[in-house]
C-alpha cells in the first residue's frame, strides 16, 4: 500500500473557487492506468493531472492528464495546476523545467514572484485545418444554440491545434456568449464526424484589460463545460494571428483571454503567440494557481 497526494487547484486565477479545477497527484510513480482513471473519475474535475519519474535524460518531468472518461494529451489548465504544486512542494526559485506530456517533450517556466509563483508553458505545434461550410458549419451553429445573425462574419469557424485540437466559433455578443444553452448530445454527436471533441466560442465584447471572452463546450469526452481552457485560449491567439484578426508586429503578439464568466469561475490566460513573416510560429500560455485542499489517498 502507497500514499498518494492528491490536490485540488484552481488554476489561471490566484483566487479560490474561480477558474478552472485540475486534480494533481504528485508521486502518481506506482499508479496503473486503471488507477488513474477512477481517481480522475472520483476528482471529476475535467483534468486530473498525474506526475510521474522521468523516463529518460531529455526531459525533468512527467505528466499524464487524464478526464474523468479519458485520458487525453495535452491540457492547460492542468499543466498550471501540476507545476504550481512542483514549484510549492519543492519551494522551486525561478527556472526552467522540461516536461514530457502526450505530445511530446515541451518547456515550461516557473516564474517566482512575491513568495508565489506564475506558470508559463510553451504549447505544441501549430495546425490549421481547413475551414468548415456547408452542411457540417451550419450543424456546429445550430447545435451550439446559434444563428447565423449571431456570427462574427470576420472569423471562420476552424479547428486549430497547440496539442489539442478546438473548434474556434466567433460571435459578436458578449450577452450571447453568457446565455448559451448549448445542445451538449448533438455537439457529442458531431464531435467523431469531425474528429475533435472541443468547441470553443468567442467574442471580442469585452470590458477592462482582456481581448476575448469564450467559453468551451466538449460534451464527447466528459465535459460539459470547462471553466477556464489554455488548449482553447492558445490556439485562439495563433488564429487570431493567421487571419489577421488583431493588430501585429514581427516578432511577438500577446494578450489576455477571459473564460467562464458565465458560470462564475472567471478566469484569465495569458497568451503569447510568437511571429515569423506574419505567421504564428510558437504559443505559450501562462497564468497564476491558488491550492484549494490537499488530501491523502492510500491504495
Amino acid at each position: 500500500m502507497k500514499t498518494y497526494h492528491l490536490y485540488q487547484i484552481d488554476a489561471f486565477t490566484a483566487e479560490k473557487f474561480k477558474g478552472n479545477p485540475a486534480g494533481v497527484v504528485p508521486n502518481a510513480d506506482g499508479l496503473s492506468d486503471s488507477q488513474m482513471q477512477a481517481i480522475a473519475r472520483e476528482l471529476n474535475n475535467s483534468e486530473t493531472a498525474f506526475i510521474l519519474s522521468p523516463t529518460a535524460a531529455d526531459h525533468d518531468v512527467w505528466i499524464r492528464f487524464f478526464t474523468p472518461t479519458t485520458e487525453v494529451p495535452s491540457c492547460g489548465h492542468a499543466t498550471i495546476s501540476a507545476h504550481y504544486v512542483r514549484a510549492i512542494e519543492n519551494q522551486l526559485p525561478t527556472c526552467t523545467v522540461v516536461q514530457k506530456i502526450g505530445i511530446g517533450r515541451l518547456p515550461v517556466e516557473i516564474i517566482r514572484d512575491d513568495q508565489d509563483y506564475r506558470i508559463v508553458m510553451t504549447q505544441g505545434g501549430i495546425t490549421f485545418n481547413e475551414q468548415f461550410t456547408g452542411t457540417t458549419h451550419n450543424d456546429i451553429v445550430a447545435a451550439l444554440g446559434l444563428t447565423s445573425d449571431d456570427l462574427d462574419y470576420r472569423c471562420p469557424i476552424q479547428i486549430v491545434s497547440t496539442g489539442h485540437s478546438k473548434v474556434l466559433i466567433g460571435i459578436r455578443s458578449r450577452t450571447k456568449l453568457n446565455t448559451l444553452q448549448p445542445d451538449l448530445a448533438r455537439l457529442a454527436e458531431i464531435s467523431p464526424t469531425i474528429k475533435c471533441n472541443g468547441y470553443f466560442v468567442f467574442t471580442f465584447d469585452t470590458d477592462g484589460n482582456v481581448l476575448t471572452s469564450g467559453r468551451m463546450f466538449a460534451p464527447a469526452i466528459g465535459i460539459s463545460e470547462d471553466p477556464v481552457t489554455g488548449n482553447a485560449n492558445g490556439p485562439l491567439g495563433a488564429y487570431l494571428v493567421q487571419h489577421q484578426l488583431v493588430e501585429i508586429q514581427e516578432g511577438c503578439f500577446s494578450f489576455k483571454g477571459e473564460q467562464g464568466v458565465a458560470i462564475g469561475r472567471r478566469g484569465v490566460v495569458d497568451v503569447e503567440v510568437t511571429i515569423d513573416h506574419g505567421k504564428p510560429k510558437t504559443v505559450q500560455v501562462g497564468g497564476r494557481a491558488v491550492v484549494i485542499f490537499k488530501a491523502e489517498l492510500d491504495l
